[in-house]
């Protein structure tokens, strides 16, 4: 008697090449699998996240504590307030949503990329370990930046309230912003992957990226003005000036494979795959 293994999907037709299709029952089963295996990824990560509850909100309130620590008496204190009591409760309700989502991110990624690329199914291995390793490194560099620049942030928040106003932050609304933080330039920081992808999908060419490079700044610019939680300047500036880097970085990426793509063409060769293997890995 052959036992079924919980949540495991069944094995799924060879896929040889984009013109093979999945069934509609087979796209169904794949996705319960797919969102079953990342809800239980979240799940791991919350009960870590509770776990290690105490030393984590430490962490998060280091910059805070620095400020403070580093300021004149009277700036702000560097204690964080419950101002209800289920206050405490919903933060460690916060914190650990917050962390397990960020934990199981990398596995969440893999789903999706197992799902949403079965056309590639013979190659996604070469496309799937740059795309996911870039896309996670730069959603970490993204997360730190967004906590390095948070008491630079707070600071400027903090002069600009006014010096009769005494601070007294709530402990949800403290873990709140810099959650948020965390995520915007995360998803901020992913944007030269997206660029790098849509040319190498053939979306967009590298010559109509650099023609619109003014209106793509002014653009970056704006967007990070309207995600950053703070809406300070320093947020935002720290914000937009990587992004803009990011934008240049993709364009010359996007010559590269160009030149390259040229080059194996004069050469009477197929650079297809090629191409797209390289373009993946320069992403990383």
């Amino acid at each position: 008697m052959k036992l079924k293994i919980p949540f495991r999907s069944e094995p799924r037709p060879a896929l040889k090449g984009p013109e093979d299709r999945m069934t509609l029952r087979d796209h169904l089963a794949e996705l319960r699998v797919r969102i079953v295996r990342s809800m239980l990824a979240i799940v791991l990560g919350v009960i870590i996240m509770m776990a290690f509850y105490d030393p984590i909100l430490r962490f998060i309130k280091q910059p805070y504590t620095d400020l403070c620590q580093r300021k004149p008496a009277g700036f702000c204190t560097a204690d964080l307030f419950a101002l209800g009591p289920l206050d405490g409760f919903s933060t460690r309700i916060s914190i650990s949503l917050y962390g397990g989502i960020a934990l199981a991110f990398p596995v969440i990624l893999w789903q999706v990329w197992r799902f949403v690329v079965p056309g590639l199914h013979t190659r996604e291995k070469k496309y799937a370990i740059p795309f996911i390793g870039s896309t996670i490194t730069l959603f970490l560099f993204g997360g730190f930046i967004a906590y390095w620049t948070l008491g630079l942030a707070l600071e400027f928040l903090i002069s600009w309230s006014g010096s009769g106003v005494q601070q007294v932050f709530p402990v949800d609304k403290y873990v709140s912003l810099v959650g948020l933080m965390v995520a915007a330039y995360g998803v901020g920081f992913e944007f030269p992957v997206l660029l790098v992808f849509l040319q190498l999908v053939g979306v967009i060419s590298p010559q109509s990226l650099l023609k619109q490079w003014r209106y793509a700044v002014m653009a970056i610019f704006f967007l990070a003005a309207v995600i950053t939680p703070s809406g300070d300047p320093i947020s935002m500036l720290a914000l937009a000036i990587p992004m803009t880097l990011f934008y240049l970085i993709a364009i010359a990426i996007g010559i590269f494979i160009q030149r390259r793509k040229r080059k194996r063409e004069t050469e009477g060769g197929d650079d297809d795959d090629d191409d797209r293997e390289a373009m993946a890995g320069a992403s990383a």
